[in-house]
């Protein structure tokens, strides 16, 4: 799941689309359906999407796959384990803490990654210290969305 449909997040399901890793949903309170369509359609840096994207029964459909999407401000809210989210992006700069981002587990999700620096969380960084993480860890941090 990806929590947070700006910059970074629609670039993370660009990525996912891009290596065959499914997206099952996507929460943004800040931005409605059809703009997510719109947004992630069109980029100025990486250019028009090459595959489909559609509205379908109030799922953002990607080449295809269905993709439930919230419009939750509290990550405890998020149904993450009923939609079938195991891991959860959170690319919105604003839960960057471990007990923040812990929220997102309330919901369902059994790991998460904060694409920010944390105060407190693992932070790991590709080609840097990926054999220091330990599968134990339920919150890490990718150091910094620009880094990796």
């Amino acid at each position: 799941g990806i929590n947070g449909f700006g910059r970074i997040g629609r670039l993370v399901l660009r990525a996912a689309v891009e290596k065959g890793a499914q997206v099952v949903a996507i929460n943004d309170p800040f931005i409605g359906l059809d703009y997510m369509v719109y947004l992630f359609k069109y980029d100025s840096t990486h250019g028009r999407f090459k595959g489909t994207v559609d509205i379908q029964d109030g799922f953002l459909v990607v080449n295809g796959n269905k993709i439930a999407v919230f419009s939750e401000r509290d990550p405890k809210a998020i149904p993450w384990g009923k939609a079938g989210a195991e891991y959860v992006v959170e690319p919105t700069g604003v839960f960057t803490t471990t007990e923040k981002a812990s929220a997102h587990l309330e919901g369902g999700a059994k790991k998460v990654i904060i694409s920010a620096p944390s105060a407190d969380a693992p932070m790991f960084v590709c080609g840097v210290n990926l054999e220091a993480y330990d599968p134990s860890y339920k919150v890490i941090s990718n150091a910094s969305c620009t880094t990796n």
